[in-house]
């Protein structure tokens, strides 16, 4: 039984972790998994990766930014998602549409009408979402933190984000909390807040039905 699974949050909302553990679990239920990502699911993507994620590029145009995430979304799909589930596969991706518009209609604020446009190219969405949720400021203090000790962020993922001012991210947290309630058959909001890793895992599990917690 296919599955297409993708994870959503603002900056140190312990997706990875989330993952990781998802992935394990499925593994240990002998399911087959694709684990992917957005940037930098497919070659394409991850030379699109260097430069969305790179804060030594400076985008000229406010549009730049999103084509680059939208070439980057249609490749993956094309390439990575739908062949996942075609064979059957249970796919998890860190960031998928959401994101866009959390970050792009969000922080960056460009018109939704924009954005509603672009996303009519994606013919796909998650079957489920998890959004980890977490207060602004403590996530931004938890990706600084992984930062210093060089864990989880990879190459200069946080650098695009870290110089925008707080609002910024503010934005972004509040639009996606804004589409958890527009969609929230789909999307389900995990409050990550002084919980363990464990606990957070145990609360997405009751999302899945029976046959996959068996």
């Amino acid at each position: 039984m296919s599955l297409f699974i993708s994870f959503e949050g603002v900056e140190g909302s312990g997706k990875s972790t989330q993952i990781n553990l998802l992935q394990q679990y499925f593994n240990s239920k002998n399911k087959e998994v694709t684990i992917t990502k957005e940037p930098g699911g497919t070659s394409l993507g991850i030379e699109l990766r260097k430069i969305l994620l790179d804060s030594r590029y400076q985008f000229h145009s406010q549009y730049t930014e999103i084509l680059f995430f939208t070439a980057d979304r249609l490749e993956h799909i094309a390439q990575v998602i739908k062949p996942s589930l075609t064979q059957n596969k249970i796919v998890i991706c860190d960031r998928f549409i959401d994101s866009t518009v959390a970050y792009q209609e969000g922080g960056r604020q460009i018109s939704g009408h924009i954005i509603d446009s672009l996303l009519t190219l994606v013919d796909i969405k998650p079957d489920i979402t998890f959004l980890l949720d977490i207060d602004t400021e403590k996530g931004l203090l938890r990706a600084r933190k992984r930062v210093a000790v060089g864990e989880a962020l990879e190459e200069s993922e946080f650098d695009r984000f870290e110089h925008e001012q707080l609002q910024f991210h503010h934005r972004i947290r509040n639009r996606y909390l804004k589409l958890a309630k527009e969609e929230s058959d789909r999307i389900k909001v995990i409050s990550i807040t002084d919980q363990t890793p464990e606990i957070i895992f145990q609360e997405i599990l009751t999302y899945f039905p029976k046959d996959l917690r068996s």
